[in-house]
């Protein structure tokens, strides 16, 4: 058996119990000691590690989905320019909102194990964090400390955590900001099943439902599952013992 409680309420973003701050934002408690070495190995370097989204909840991610699906909010093509909402039809719009964000229920957010991570020395404090590609790629003011994280993670020096959108997969868009912490999202990927989800889906306010509700097992495949082998070899059996539980 984990050692980590997972119902259903956890998996899904409706259950924040065991989340705890760090630097004012919430995460699993498990994340705590793994992210602060992490943290200082940064430091060392010259970094300042910052996560700027940690635990989300159902309802903050179904207020994001509904702004996304009722054109409120901006939509993106896979380049990250914008795209004109009228133009769309339901099934195009559901991609377009899963390509840049998850659907609530299914985000590895609700599991306090992700977070978004930012270098707070490379800007003002007063700047406004997008998290896009161009603030991590190339000249971005964030490029310095990934390619710093992405020769400790490929050394085994990660502390557990690894990118979960490392690539384009045809699913969510790669989002290298994006860090998972394996001991504990593992195991919440092999508890989080397409019955779960859609029994929270059933009984929410999600714009675009039919759609969604008729196509979810396609959706999961692609927009919610991760491979076993993006996981750090150490942790992808997990996911398997997961199963059994």
């Amino acid at each position: 058996m984990s050692d980590y409680q997972l119902s259903k309420a956890l998996l899904t973003g409706r259950d924040d119990a065991v989340m705890v701050g760090v630097l004012d934002r919430p995460v699993h408690r498990a994340l705590v000691a793994p992210f602060q070495a992490l943290r200082d190995d940064a430091a060392r370097a010259g970094f300042d590690l910052r996560i700027v989204s940690g635990f989300r909840s159902f309802d903050r991610q179904l207020a994001i989905w509904n702004a996304k699906a009722s054109g409120q909010r901006t939509l993106l093509d896979s380049r990250g320019c914008e795209l004109a909402f009228e133009t769309l039809d339901e099934s195009a719009l559901v991609d377009c909102i899963l390509r840049w964000s998850a659907l609530p229920g299914a985000s590895r957010h609700h599991w306090g194990s992700d977070i978004d991570v930012i270098d707070a020395a490379a800007v003002p404090d007063d700047y406004d964090v997008q998290l896009t590609p161009a603030e991590v790629d190339d000249d971005g003011p964030f490029a310095p400390m990934h390619d710093w994280l992405d020769k400790q993670l490929s050394n085994g020096a990660g502390y557990g955590f690894f990118r979960p959108y490392n690539e384009d997969r045809g699913g969510i868009a790669p989002e290298r900001w994006h860090l998972s912490y394996a001991p504990l999202s593992a195991r919440c990927e092999a508890a989080l099943r397409p019955a779960v989800l859609r029994q929270q889906l059933e009984d929410s306010e999600l714009l675009l439902k039919a759609n969604v509700l008729a196509r979810l097992d396609e959706l999961f495949r692609r927009y919610v599952s991760v491979p076993a082998e993006v996981y750090p070899s150490a942790y992808a059996p997990l996911l398997v013992e997961g199963e059994r539980e």
